[in-house]
Order: structure tokens, then sequence, then C-alpha cells
């Protein structure tokens, strides 16, 4: 009796990575966008079947699927969350051609608020229980067009009894541009506002730091 040899490819995975220069150039350049953000994206890549050096990829924001709970493990870890997938295409490492489609929307060109204008958004607050909320560059939690979530100020329900703070301020992730007010965690309540948008503005500036 013949065995069959199994002359069937292995597929590698590998583990997500930092995008090679090329690419890196080829998203700032192709895609306009600022090449200290692109810089802070992700890619996992897969061989192609039958040429040595090409590479199927897909570049994705790590932040924003930490703030979702998806832990992306390699390029298959995107097949059940399409939507965490912004470019996906092709890297010729032989040629160092690339072709990649935008599969979603990378927000990330937002106007950065001034320290004034922070105060002034929690200041307007008049009803208690309303809130503005901030997207962060810093702070610990994940998602948002600047990478670390958003930081909640709340005009306290109870800041009329005795004893109560004026305002609450909480951090939390982003999901889709949104603050997922479920999950926030409180920071601390204080009465001065101007206190709160110098805390802010201190985690309120363009994206630097990848997750």
């Amino acid at each position: 009796m013949f065995w069959k040899k199994n002359t069937e490819k292995k597929v590698k995975l590998s583990k997500p990575e930092e995008l090679s220069g090329v690419i890196q150039n080829y998203i700032a350049t192709e895609k306009k966008i600022d090449p200290d953000i692109v810089a802070l994206l992700r890619m996992v890549k897969v061989n192609d079947d039958l040429e040595e050096k090409l590479f199927h990829i897909r570049i994705f924001d790590n932040s924003e699927a930490l703030a979702k709970g998806v832990e992306v493990q390699n390029y298959r870890s995107l097949d059940k969350h399409p939507e965490l997938i912004i470019y996906e295409g092709l890297f010729n490492q032989k040629s160092n051609k690339v072709t990649l489609e935008e599969k979603n929307p990378f927000i990330w060109d937002i106007p950065i608020l001034t320290q004034e204008e922070i105060q002034k958004k929690i200041e307007a607050l008049s009803k208690p229980g309303e809130t503005v909320f901030f997207y962060m560059a810093k702070g610990g939690k994940h998602g948002g067009p600047l990478g670390m979530g958003a930081a909640i100020v709340e005009l306290n329900p109870k800041y009329l009894e005795k004893k109560e703070k004026k305002y609450i301020v909480y951090l939390t992730n982003v999901i889709n541009m949104k603050p997922i007010f479920d999950t926030k965690e409180e920071v601390f309540r204080i009465n001065e506002p101007k206190k709160i948008a110098i805390w802010i503005k201190n985690g309120h500036h363009k994206r630097m730091y990848s997750s």
C-alpha cells in the first residue's frame, strides 16, 4: 500500500506587527493620513498560497479592538470581526508593491480643543445628569480617534445636596466614536470646571501612543 504524500503547504499565521516602512509610506501618501498616526496602526499577514514573497495583509487599530474586547492574534482573528479591518490587500515583499482597499473608515483627524474651549463646554452643563465628553490620547482606556477612549463630565444629579460636588469625571472606552456610558469608571468629583479642563487637556491632544 502506498500512502499519498501530503504536499499541502502549511499556512503560517504571524502575530500582529508594526507596519513596514513601505506600507506606512503608502498609507500616508495614498490615503492622506498623518504619518505619525499611521505608525500606530498594526497589521496581520498571511503568505500567499502560490507566491512566496507575496503577503495578504489586514491593517487595524488595536485600540479599537481592545475597546470591543477583541484580541487580534493573527490574520484569521479578523474573519469574525470585519468591522475592525481598516485596510485589506497585498504586499509584495520582493517588489515592495502595496495594494490596499479601504474596508472601514479610519477617523483620526478631529479638532483638538483648547483648555478654554473644554472649560466652556463643561460650564455649559445646566441640567442635573447632563454630560459632555472629550476624546483622550491618555488615560488608560481604549478606542476613539485619539486612541485612549474618552473623559465624561457629568453635572452631578445630587450636586444641590449638602456636601455633594458639582461635577463627576469619568473615563471610558469609545466604540464607533461613541463613549460607552455603561462601562464608565469614576475618576474624581470636584466643583471647579477649570481644574477639570486642565486635567482633561493634559490627555486631550494629538494621538501619540499605540495600544
